[in-house]
């Protein structure tokens, strides 16, 4: 495309993936605030209850790249669309659940559908906005996900409260509806569709430069999880109320809208240039919390910059794997696409791990030197990988 300038036709679009991602972020994210409910309903411990959520993710991280694989050769449109009815079904069935199996099983197979519909919105919105706005359509996509952190979820955890966490399910159903009938209507009928075979798809990762590109926003959401995942401990520690604590949580996420939108600021030119900046500036404000947390206001001020800083890496890495795939395998774009949201998943498990290792060992806010050291990991990654750009940019 050669407009720079975005059409009633691509504002729909956009809106529409960010309906997508709202509704699969809102499923994924509202079983972590229903789980004790689920556990009494079903009679049992929050420990195998707690499975669902390790399943998901872990079901998640490895089967979103081998399914975009096997499947890159299907018509998008049709495929998208018939994921998101497969996405109605097993949340509606979940409505009805009536043992862990069952619930389990389905959760799998909801994470399988999650992985691919997220990897092909992020291929869409990269394939039909002009490409000087390609970094506002994917920070709006992904601003999907923040919403549902911030909305979907807090609405999802009343239902249950309300009316049972099989209610909480009805609404992800209702949701799932709307997200199916919008995308009817607005996905253009003529995307790309690449044959290829498994091989040229998986050769992808045997390319060094994607390797590369894949660990700079794993360390990125590592960073910032070595110290989120222990975020309430530290709120307890500075001496917060316990009936402030969730407000703090919903201001946490509620700042993460902004770091969003300037996620797509970043991503609108020299990406990954900015983003090694962006890096060191998270550093400093991870390590601050070591000394701002002794005082409450600073300490709350340092968690919002926290926040500010936490998702600005989404948009650029996004697309930089797409583009990277472009350049070394123009057919394992699909396989690229998945590789973002598969990277966050490894690195808030590194992350939270990593963070638990330290904070077991001693000083609560030790994990604030983690989360900036793996920051500081993070920049140096990328300041290589943009290094590595300038010289191929030079050459051609």
């Amino acid at each position: 495309m050669h407009s720079t300038e975005l059409s009633k036709q691509h504002w729909l679009l956009i809106l529409t993936l960010s309906l997508l991602t709202f509704v699969l972020g809102t499923s994924e994210f509202v079983i972590v605030g229903i789980l004790t409910d689920i556990s009494s309903s079903l009679n049992m411990t929050n420990v195998k209850t707690g499975t669902l959520v390790s399943a998901f993710a872990i079901t998640f991280a490895i089967a979103t790249p081998l399914v975009m694989s096997v499947t890159s050769h299907l018509p998008k449109r049709k495929w998208m669309l018939f994921l998101i009815a497969s996405f109605i079904i097993l949340n509606a069935l979940c409505v009805i659940s009536t043992s862990y199996i069952m619930l389990l099983t389905l959760r799998i197979m909801t994470a399988i559908v999650t992985g691919v519909l997220i990897s092909l919105a992020m291929i869409v919105a990269s394939e039909t906005i002009p490409i000087k706005k390609r970094g506002l359509a994917i920070s709006f996509v992904f601003g999907g996900f923040t919403l549902a952190n911030v909305v979907g979820v807090p609405i999802g955890i009343v239902i249950a409260d309300d009316y049972g966490w099989n209610a909480t399910f009805m609404l992800t159903t209702f949701l799932g509806g709307l997200a199916f009938l919008a995308s009817f209507f607005v996905l253009p009928h003529k995307l790309s569709q690449v044959r290829s075979s498994i091989r040229d798809q998986f050769s992808l990762l045997t390319k060094p430069r994607i390797l590369m590109a894949f660990f700079i926003p794993a360390l990125g959401f590592g960073a910032t999880y070595a110290v989120f995942t222990y975020l309430v401990p530290i709120l307890k520690e500075m001496g917060t109320p316990n009936k402030s604590i969730s407000i703090i949580l919903f201001s946490y996420g509620f700042i993460s809208i902004f770091s969003n939108i300037l996620a797509g600021k970043i991503a609108s030119q020299n990406a990954i240039g900015r983003l090694r900046f962006v890096f060191l500036v998270q550093a400093v404000v991870l390590t601050s919390l070591f000394w701002t947390t002794n005082q409450f206001v600073l300490g709350l001020i340092n968690i919002g910059l926290m926040s500010l800083m936490a998702i600005l890496l989404t948009t650029s890495t996004q697309l930089y794997l797409i583009d990277l795939a472009g350049i070394y395998q123009p057919k394992a774009t699909g396989l690229a696409a998945s590789l973002m949201p598969v990277a966050s998943n490894v690195g808030i498990a590194f992350g939270s791990a990593l963070g638990g290792i330290v904070y077991h060992q001693g000083n609560l806010m030790n994990v604030a030197w983690v989360g900036g050291i793996i920051a500081v990991c993070a920049s140096l990654l990328t300041f290589f990988s943009h290094q590595l750009d300038q010289k191929q940019n030079t050459s051609e």
